[in-house]
């Protein structure tokens, strides 16, 4: 086991959601388990559009937002982080 591979808490299995019938990952959690921060993953998938999927990702409505943070209540993450990369 790496270093890196030791600092994961949770397994990717647990941090797996179910949004809009699809498996997705919060840029978030996905975030960490590459080791970069939420806004640079955010702005490396933005200027890199063409290298993925029309749907690799979506924003979150408000009613989802709100039911996920109400799910999640340790949660102290804002709207800004809570967009779901499937």
């Amino acid at each position: 086991m790496t270093k890196r591979n030791a600092i994961v808490e949770r397994p990717v299995e647990n941090r797996i959601l179910f949004i809009r019938g699809h498996k997705v990952l919060l840029d978030s959690d996905l975030a960490e388990l590459y080791g970069v921060s939420v806004k640079r993953l955010n702005e490396q998938v933005k200027r890199n559009a063409e290298r993925f999927p029309d749907d690799f990702m979506f924003r979150l409505t408000l009613a989802e937002f709100e039911a996920l943070r109400s799910q999640i209540a340790t949660s102290k993450t804002t709207r800004a982080q809570l967009r779901a990369g499937s």
